[in-house]
């Protein structure tokens, strides 16, 4: 198409792998998927019958039944040609009751799109801005998106309300365009004002840049997802307005900041840098989760008895060992607190055993032992990039640094010992502690009493505090118990294990801002601890109102799937209390109530795979590992790595035969074609001596051998090389000669202008 043109395409579906129910017994009695050539009515939702011709069920659901998981390269075929170029969806409701009631909020989107920044070549910084007052009723924004081409560094959005400036969303262009989670304590109402900057650069560029719908210009669009009530519902508003200079005097000094981007490819779908958040790839995360692993524990770990008492906390420290917080012969009965939670069995002493052992992830062989006569009862453990131990003791109500080095110091500590309370200065049964692995500010839960986070400097100077979110703005449910904290560091969030009521709360680990509540019906109304790879491990525990197992769960964190479930093979789980994942990509989960530690690991299930005829039997053990993670102390686990294990050979260490035999099919083909060279060498030069000096293997003849010829004409390779692979929908440049503007429709495609102002 011809440049400064949108295109649009009408999607062909070619394969159905995978079904996703949306729906609940409560409302849903069961739903079945048809699919048929011609169906019995298009013109409306609800009809007599599906298909007019044979219908056939592609999927069927009832009572909460899980999404159903197609195996690998398997798909139903749809489309034009398959019989099935319809899919009717036929639903029998139980109660309709929730459908009686209007919908009391509705969506919407606000555009702010700067039109007319020039950004100069060579230029370091160029802003463009864009604002405009706001008139309408009121609207909560609960997603945003940012876009603009290659050039640009930042772009923020805020209201600004009475001279004061409230963040939107932030984010980098460069990385996933997707919406991300917004402010949501950010509302805007009549006489507000909201504003958006795109931070661009001209370095590299040898002309001047402007807006435009092609990829060799640029953009500074800024998207809000909001909501308002349905009798005031507005789907659409923009903004174009500049906005007055001396309005962007008093912009935020973050909205000038730029965030840096590593330079992602196929091979990299999580990264972090020192700089900013998010770079998951969540377009691609699911597709690297292969279906067939699947944690299995191995029941051979430990290889020798660890002696433990109540396990109550694990963590892994800079030398990549498993640490294990358990209790010794103290315990955590009915009569260890009084009503005012002050500990009643002081008479006991500490515990006299090594409450802190350090072992070997691969074996479970003590390698270091310490905490001796220093806790009463020990409850979350983690370590800082200095190999400190942080730790909570619910007893001595108190957050403790201490020295892993065996000398049982005590470096810092927070709280008064056996003194609960709620101000800045007291704890109440703190729980857990999670440490900024680049600031070294630590986050406490606190705790079995109060209901909070806290935030200290690495030095232990208060910071501030904040009580639970909601994603509904009407209802917030505060902690009930937040018993485990992780920090993520490619996300610059902290996420809480909130134990009672059941769920995973994520913040922005800077302000306390609410991100995301991941609550599912398999945890049984119990979370006791979590954990973080780039994926979300997770164990929860007993509860009273719900008869879910206990288990441990893999959880991908942009689409909130339950990818995974693991238990113990041999016995049970009695009292999963925490979790922590090796660089190797085990989890190990520490038990109180069984007063152990378990060890799963990722193993392939045994699958029997018919190929042309010929019946294969596939056996695969745990994947070796190959990519290091960049989070700190930890490496990728195995799920997250499926998609790079898939483009090369799966070493096997223990059986060498494998590698051999693949090794000498590669040299067949190569040793095939030599030989045929040097038989062509050897017949040309006995015909003609005349030709000796411009042979075939000389490489100069018009006739003369060359692989790479040979290769292109018989595998449809490019002679001058690889082709440029196009993306599609990416906002990177391309030739401009080659250039399909993909990203046109957000410029040209625009809305009829409607007044925000």
């Amino acid at each position: 198409p011809p440049a400064g043109s949108a295109t649009y395409e009408t999607i062909r579906l070619r394969a159905i792998v995978d079904f996703i129910p949306h729906a609940s017994m409560n409302t849903v009695h069961h739903m079945l998927l048809f699919g048929c050539r011609t169906p019995v009515s298009t013109a409306g939702y609800c009809s007599q019958g599906t298909c007019k011709d044979e219908a056939s069920i592609m999927y069927a659901w009832a009572r909460n039944a899980p999404p159903t998981k197609l195996p690998k390269d398997v798909g139903f075929r749809v489309g034009k040609n398959s019989g099935m170029a319809y899919f009717v969806l036929q639903i029998h409701y139980g109660d309709v009751s929730s459908f009686r009631g209007k919908q009391p909020f509705i969506a919407g989107m606000y555009l702010l799109i700067s039109m007319d920044t020039v950004i100069l070549p060579g230029k370091r910084v160029t802003n463009s801005d864009v604002a405009c007052d706001y008139t309408s009723y009121p609207i909560y924004p609960f997603a945003f998106r940012t876009h603009t081409h290659s050039l640009g560094k930042v772009v923020s959005g805020y209201r600004i309300r009475n001279g004061k400036w409230s963040l939107i969303g932030r984010q980098s262009p460069q990385l996933p365009q997707a919406f991300y989670p917004a402010n949501r304590e950010v509302n805007v109402q009549y006489g507000d004002t909201i504003a958006a900057r795109c931070v661009f650069t001209g370095e590299g560029r040898s002309s001047k840049t402007y807006i435009g719908g092609t990829s060799a210009d640029e953009m500074c669009n800024f998207y809000i997802m909001y909501y308002m009530e349905s009798k005031h519902a507005i789907p659409f508003m923009n903004c174009m307005e500049p906005g007055s200079k001396e309005l962007f005097r008093s912009i935020p000094a973050e909205a000038n900041v730029p965030i840096t981007v590593p330079q992602m490819n196929s091979k990299m779908h999580m990264e972090h840098t020192a700089d900013e958040t998010p770079l998951l790839n969540t377009c691609d995360e699911d597709k690297v989760l292969d279906q067939d692993y699947h944690l299995e524990q191995v029941s051979s770990w430990p290889q020798s008895s660890l002696q433990l008492g109540q396990v109550s906390g694990l963590a892994l420290d800079s030398n990549s060992n498993l640490v294990i917080f358990h209790r010794g012969d103290h315990r955590w009965g009915m009569d260890s607190f009084n009503n005012q939670a002050r500990y009643l069995q002081r008479s006991l002493g500490p515990i006299q055993q090594s409450t802190i052992l350090a072992v070997d992830p691969s074996n479970g062989r003590i390698l270091k032992a310490s905490g001796r006569n220093m806790f009463y009862l020990p409850h979350g453990i983690t370590t800082d990039k200095d190999n400190n131990y942080w730790v909570t003791d619910v007893a001595l109500h108190q957050v403790l640094k201490v020295d892993s080095d065996g000398r049982d110091r005590i470096l810092l500590a927070l709280g008064e010992a056996f003194t609960p309370g709620s101000d800045i200065n007291h704890f109440c049964k703190p729980t857990d502690v999670a440490v900024d692995t680049e600031t070294g500010d630590i986050f406490v839960s606190d705790g079995y009493c109060n209901a909070r986070i806290l935030k200290f400097s690495a030095d232990g100077k208060y910071l501030s505090q904040w009580g639970a979110g909601s994603s509904d703005r009407r209802r917030q449910t505060p902690f009930q118990i937040p018993h485990s904290l992780v920090f993520l560091p490619d996300r610059k969030e902290v996420c809480v294990a909130d134990r009672e009521n059941g769920r995973i709360q994520c913040f922005i680990a800077e302000t306390g801002q609410f991100v995301k509540e991941i609550k599912k019906d398999e945890f049984g109304g119990k979370l006791f601890a979590i954990t973080y790879n780039g994926l979300i491990f997770a164990v929860n525990g007993e509860s009273l109102y719900h008869s879910a197992p206990l288990r441990g769960f893999v959880i991908n964190y942009s689409t909130n799937r339950i990818l995974d479930t693991f238990i113990p093979n041999k016995k049970e789980f009695k009292m999963p209390h925490d979790i922590v994942l090796s660089v190797d990509g085990s989890v190990f989960v520490g038990d109180a109530g069984s007063n152990s530690v378990f060890k799963f690991t990722a193993e392939k299930f045994h699958r029997s795979v018919k190929k042309a005829g010929i019946e294969i039997q596939e056996l695969f053990g745990k994947p070796a590992l190959v990519q290091e993670k960049q989070i700190v102390g930890q490496k990728d686990h195995p799920l997250v790595e499926m998609e790079e294990r898939k483009s090369r050979p799966m070493l096997n260490k223990e059986k060498g035969v494998l590698p051999a035999i693949i090794t000498t099919l590669l040299l067949i083909p190569l040793l095939l074609v030599v030989f045929l060279g040097v038989f062509m060498c050897w017949r040309k030069n006995s015909i003609s001596q005349a030709l000796t000096r411009f042979s075939l293997c000389s490489g100069k003849t018009v006739g003369s051998l060359n692989l790479g010829k040979f290769f292109a004409s018989n595998k449809g390779y490019s002679r001058q090389g690889f082709d440029q692979l196009s993306t599609e929908g990416s906002d990177q440049e391309r030739n401009v000669e080659d250039s399909s503007d993909s990203d046109n429709e957000e410029y040209s495609a625009l809305p009829p202008p409607h007044s925000s102002s």
